[in-house]
């Protein structure tokens, strides 16, 4: 392959990846127009990013008292809103637009969020107990409740009658509940169940800012280039932010002019185009190299296994929590509500709702250690969560911010009901936990176009098929199924962007997503960062029009290059049986297509007759494939490339197939 061609082809596609740039330049644009749509709603809702409107809000929410749980409930879907919105200004906003005082703002506004979201709830638990004798059911004489709401469901029962043979607790309708010793059924407690379908227990996890960021790009780009871009797209990204902001203000001044001015307008425009057209140019080139340079930091894997000081203490880079946090607590009764001529006197403690011991610090003057045996509790696994081998429980230890597992005992679960039930030595917040990495490795993926910008990806692992399509800046749950047979999921039919996506699939159970320390926890392909990071670009460049799929070669292949079948697929196609697949090695500056097939007994790195060597894969595929095949690649819109691109990053199909 001679030097020109090469330059040749490098240049095409250099034109071809410049809706990388593009798709960041809009992803921008569209984040500073959501803050406009939220100023001109003026729905009273705060704008979460902005520290004093956030800030008043929280302090008028403190001022609000005796809020009834329900109220407290319906306040609580705000209040969530706001956390995920900060979390996703977090997650989708590239380290070099965040800068770190922001993020300190954003996670603090996001912690005080959650604090004041417990705590409100904590107050409306004991208003509701002081009514617990006026709510008492008439066949035990104790009182117990569910309420049930889209984010929180409450359990709570109030020991009123103190009956020592009163022990097994079973919530109507359900088979929640709990098994207690003598002791705490003769005593004025409360047990609540306090079931937030979000985990607000769990600590923030570290964002990465361009500083941060800056030794691992430099590794693969240099690191003086690396200062210059990062400085000058910095520069220019503010003076862009400005400019947009001022638009806004000026639109109607300019129209003025161009009316009075019209041909003074026209000749100093032809001027001025000129400059306009290289800052734009400087401004795509910077920015496709910092995109191109956070795309590889995706793929960066951690140098070091996390370490723990703590026995028995939860690797939340190998496990990951799902369905929620069951805040457990075994509660002192307050006073009641007592009617005293025509009014319901009650007496309001300062320290407000207290927690029972249980078992006490001292336990000298009550004898045997059988007196506090564990409590067996009864839990229901939320219907939305999908677990595919037994759940693990946890408890949060408040002392060192961690979840363990030691203090639980004889787990059993039942998969048919979807009960859980375990013995816990101490109450507090427990959750479920389940392998971050039971569905990796993958045992195949495919890429296949469906219409015009709109692809659907396979991942098929040991326990389950995961369909995902893509359309412009927008990902949906197309269908899952578990031991080849569908399963229903409120995900499905429900479009989100790119990162939203992958959030609620991890929340879902549906992990296919790899992190920088996976490859501690599972067998990996290894390959390359810089060679998948160029062969994921180019496959989504393609993707319109190419199908793309699993080969068992790309295990054997050197971790410098990367084998897959393509195909040319067009979307009007009918489904073929046994389509024909050509069979591509790539090492991220040459591609060829192999001489063997899937079939084959041994691999060999021999080209195909007839077919030469590419430095890209567009111009590889360029040689087999349709006139309407090319059109189409020419014609993809640059987010729909971007997200599918995105997709492939996030699942990594090329080292952990």
């Amino acid at each position: 392959m001679d030097l020109e061609r090469r330059n040749e082809e490098l240049e095409e596609l250099y034109l071809l990846e410049a809706c990388f740039p593009e798709a960041e330049k809009l992803k921008r644009d569209s984040r500073l127009l959501s803050k406009w749509k939220h100023y001109i709603q003026c729905d009273g809702s705060p704008d979460p990013s902005i520290s004093q409107e956030i800030n008043t809000f929280i302090s008028l929410w403190k001022e609000e008292t005796n809020e009834t749980f329900e109220a407290v409930a319906v306040k609580s879907k705000l209040v969530l809103k706001l956390i995920d919105k900060l979390k996703l200004i977090l997650l989708e906003t590239p380290s070099y637009d965040l800068q770190e005082k922001n993020i300190i703002q954003y996670q603090g506004s996001i912690l005080e969020l959650q604090e004041l979201l417990h705590l409100k709830f904590n107050i409306a638990t004991e208003i509701l107990l002081r009514q617990a004798s006026t709510l008492a059911d008439l066949d035990s004489g104790n009182m117990e409740k569910v309420i049930r709401d889209e984010n929180v469901t409450l359990y709570v029962w109030a020991n009123l009658k103190k009956n020592p043979r009163y022990r097994s607790i079973r919530f109507s309708e359900t088979q929640i509940g709990f098994e207690i010793p003598r002791i705490l059924a003769t005593s004025d407690i409360a047990l609540r169940l306090l079931h937030t379908h979000y985990d607000h227990v769990t600590p923030l996890g570290p964002v990465a800012t361009a500083s941060q960021e800056h030794t691992s790009t430099a590794t693969y780009f240099g690191k003086d280039e690396v200062k210059s871009v990062e400085a000058a797209v910095s520069k220019d990204l503010q003076e862009e932010y400005k400019e947009q902001e001022n638009e806004s203000n000026s639109v109607h001044e300019e129209e003025t002019k161009v009316d009075e001015q019209g041909g003074i307008e026209g000749q100093t425009s032809s001027v001025q185009e000129e400059p306009e057209a290289t800052k734009y140019e400087l401004e795509m080139k910077l920015l496709s190299e910092t995109v191109s340079a956070a795309q590889l930091l995706l793929l960066e894997n951690a140098p070091e296994k996390p370490y723990f000081s703590e026995e028995n203490e939860v690797d939340l880079c190998q496990f990951t929590a799902l369905g929620g946090v069951h805040h457990l607590d075994i509660l002192e009764l307050p006073p009641q509500c007592k009617p005293r001529k025509g009014w319901m006197i009650v007496e309001i403690l300062k320290e407000g709702l207290q927690k029972y011991t249980y078992p006490p610090e001292t336990a000298e003057d009550f004898g045997t250690e059988n007196t506090f045996p564990p409590i067996e509790v009864m839990l229901e696994v939320h219907e939305n969560v999908i677990f595919f081998e037994n759940p693990m429980v946890a408890r949060w230890d408040a002392e060192g911010k961690h979840w363990k597992t030691d203090g639980i005992s004889n787990v059993s679960y039942k998969s048919e009901d979807r009960l859980i039930t375990f013995s816990l030595e101490t109450f507090g917040p427990v959750t479920l936990i389940q392998d971050a990495h039971v569905n990796m490795p993958y045992q195949s993926w495919e890429l296949r176009p469906l219409d015009v910008n709109k692809v659907l990806l396979t991942v098929t692992t040991v326990f389950t098929e995961i369909q995902i399509q893509i359309k412009e800046n927008l990902c949906m749950l197309a269908s899952i199924k578990l031991n080849n047979k569908k399963h229903s999921s409120i995900l499905e039919e429900k479009w989100m962007t790119p990162v939203s996506f992958i959030i609620a699939l991890k929340e879902a159970g549906l992990n296919i997503f790899p992190t920088g320390h996976s490859h501690f926890y599972v067998v990996i392909n290894y390959k390359l960062p810089l060679v998948e990071v160029k062969a994921y670009r180019q496959m989504a460049l393609l993707s319109s029009a190419f199908a793309f799929g699993w080969s068992k070669w790309n295990t054997v292949c050197d971790s410098n290059k990367v084998v897959f079948q393509v195909r040319e697929h067009l979307p009007k196609e009918e489904p073929i049986q046994n389509p024909n697949w050509t069979l591509l090695m790539f090492s991220g500056d040459r591609a060829q297509s192999l001489k063997i097939n899937e079939s084959s007994d041994a691999f060999s790195e021999a080209l195909k007759e007839e077919t030469e060597f590419h430095s890209t894969l567009y111009h590889m595929v360029k040689d087999f494939a349709s006139k309407e095949a090319m059109k189409k690649i020419r014609c993809s819109n640059c987010q729909f490339v971007d997200s599918v691109c995105h997709m492939l990053l996030s699942t990594r199909l090329l080292s952990y197939s």
